[in-house]
């Protein structure tokens, strides 16, 4: 699925009590690798507090970055948000 300025793809039933989460931010869109780990830090602290809106676990998501430019923490944040609202949907069907 995705968001704006964010894709994810999500697996579920990894029979683990626990989420986890791999986040990507391509060398393409960003050469320089601090601005790359400053978004991946970004996207880590907002699942790291988000993560209790998940209504199921076991769930393995990959977050890929795809905007151009470097948004806030609180637009990723308002990002990974929807994304979460939009992966409980999906496996709630």
């Amino acid at each position: 699925g995705s968001v704006q300025g964010m894709r994810y793809l999500c697996m579920a039933g990894t029979d683990s009590d626990v989420d986890r989460i791999m986040v990507s931010v391509p060398k393409k869109l960003f050469k320089r690798a601090v601005k790359r780990n400053l978004l991946k830090r970004r996207i880590r602290e907002s699942w790291r507090r988000l993560k209790s809106g998940m209504t199921s676990t076991g769930v393995d998501i990959l977050f890929i970055y795809s905007s151009k430019e470097i948004l806030s923490y609180e637009e990723i944040l308002a990002l990974i948000e929807k994304a979460i609202c939009k992966i409980n949907e999906s496996l709630e069907k």
